[in-house]
């Protein structure tokens, strides 16, 4: 098992843009490995590859006791309007904030086989879809924050103990 530690808000890898997986050979098939273990720890329910340091587009979840993957995820459909729903990321630990969702999300990617993947659901399982395709694209949560809750979120970011 290979948990990776996970890069915090600052570290330029979260801001960029990650590139489309290509081919799966067995550097994806163990970084797929790697985000699966890392994901499994408590209280996680997403890790993006750009937060272990790759700038691919893979993310694994974990979401009521259901762990998966996807590769190359787009999201295809968002269903329902926007709810403010509390909202954390393991690369900005501590903070917590009502953040802009969808109630429901479906998700298109492959798995290592190359074969279609679709992901879809609501509540939290949307919530992580969206979250984590926001990580792939370059985005953080904070991102999306009213600019109220923006301003207080860099507030406690600049007082944390990690910054």
């Amino acid at each position: 098992m290979t948990t990776r530690p996970i890069r915090h808000f600052g570290d330029p890898v979260l801001k960029a843009p990650t590139a489309e997986v290509v081919t799966i050979d067995d550097d994806i098939r163990s970084l797929v490995r790697d985000l699966v273990d890392s994901v499994e720890l408590p209280g996680r329910a997403g890790v993006a590859a750009t937060q272990i340091g790759v700038g691919l587009r893979v993310f694994s979840y974990n979401v009521d006791g259901v762990i998966g993957y996807l590769i190359n995820p787009k999201l295809v459909e968002l269903r329902g309007e926007l709810e403010e729903i509390g909202e954390g990321c393991l690369s900005v630990p501590g903070l917590w904030f009502p953040t802009p969702r969808h109630p429901y999300a479906r998700a298109v990617g492959i798995d290592l086989d190359g074969q279609e993947l679709v992901v879809e659901g609501e509540g939290l399982l949307a919530q992580a879809l969206q979250h984590e395709t926001d990580h792939l694209d370059g985005m953080l949560y904070l991102d999306r924050l009213s600019k109220e809750h923006r301003r207080e979120a860099m507030k406690q970011v600049r007082e944390s103990d990690w910054f």
